[in-house]
């Protein structure tokens, strides 16, 4: 691939987020533009109590799971670190990733920061950080085939021959994603080099707890969602969790920065049934405070505290020497 190309891909990945971005305001606009501000505003109020503590909670555990993504990670490559650092890492790593995007960079970018101090090699950290992003693939693909059995058949409408063959060819893909991956590590036992860094195989329990931990955070970060939609939008979670996981995994690969008004934009679009979409946008709107903005304030002050920690030690430690 000439340098040239390389130019015209990467232009072309940064406007297509761009895009996305304003497709997804456009459609919002559309199917929002006949309600008042007000009526926005009071859709998100009106979520009972119950009902934001259970998001709340849900959000918490989310988290946990994210950081158990860093834990797994650690055990791949063959390292072991206090249980303070990886939960550390995993949060602050996870809630700039998820606000910001492009998982890779951005949360990569702080683990390099954390690791390195922690006496983990740039090679190890790449690797930790590829894994972890396999992690959540796989279980992507898994929860595809669940919502696909789950889900009844008139969960998104009627529709025609082409949306059967559509959503057949999806759940085939990722029914051979999967079977090919665990494939590969029964049968195929050596390492996969790319740019001279070995990636080996994991076990196939490794693979196996790659698909529980990212099965369970997007499950947990879907309930923050379910418990804030609920009162307003009677929807059994079966069908829910289909439409949820529709809007998620496109709003990832938009290159949008979390996702923002992709996410919003499709699961309005596609949700099923006759609402008032107000309240949908008003869970939404919850949704986005407490998945979202809520961990990255948490994790900007504990970020705070820990290097104003370290700089504290760093000082005790210069005068000492002095």
């Amino acid at each position: 691939m000439t340098i040239t190309t390389k130019r015209i891909l990467k232009k072309s990945m940064s406007w297509a987020g761009l895009f996305f971005f304003a497709l997804a305001c456009y459609m919002i606009y559309r199917q929002l533009h006949n309600y008042e501000f007000g009526q926005v505003t009071k859709a998100l109020t009106d979520i009972p109590i119950n009902n934001l503590l259970l998001a709340c909670l849900a959000s918490f555990f989310g988290y946990v799971a994210l950081s158990l993504y860093d834990w797994l990670s650690l055990k791949y490559i063959g390292k072991k670190l206090s249980a303070w650092k990886w939960i550390l890492a995993g949060f602050i790593g996870f809630s700039i990733s998820n606000n910001a995007g492009h998982a890779i960079i951005s949360g990569g970018t702080f683990r390099y920061r954390v690791y390195t101090r922690w006496r983990l090699r740039a090679n190890e950290i790449v690797k930790l950080v590829t894994f972890s992003g396999f992690t959540y693939l796989w279980a992507c693909l898994a929860l595809v085939i669940l919502g696909y059995c789950l889900t009844p058949n008139h969960a998104f409408g009627s529709g025609g021959a082409l949306s059967h063959t559509l959503t057949l060819i999806t759940v085939i893909m990722a029914v051979l994603g999967l079977l090919g991956y665990f494939g590969a590590i029964i049968f195929y036992k050596k390492p996969i080099i790319i740019k001279g860094i070995k990636f080996p195989m994991p076990s196939f329990k490794m693979g196996l707890a790659q698909v529980f931990i990212g099965g369970a955070d997007i499950l947990l970060a879907s309930l923050v969602l379910y418990f804030v939609l609920i009162p307003f939008v009677p929807i059994h979670f079966s069908v829910f969790i289909g439409v949820f996981l529709i809007a998620q995994v496109l709003g990832v690969f938009s290159q949008v920065p979390g996702g923002l008004g992709v996410f919003e934009g499709l699961f309005v679009y596609i949700i099923p049934g006759e609402h008032n979409k107000v309240y949908i946008l008003g869970a939404l709107i919850a949704y986005r405070i407490i998945y979202y903005l809520l961990p990255l304030i948490i994790s900007g002050i504990v970020l705070l505290i820990y290097e104003n920690y370290l700089g504290r030690q760093f000082r005790k430690r210069r005068l000492k020497i002095s």
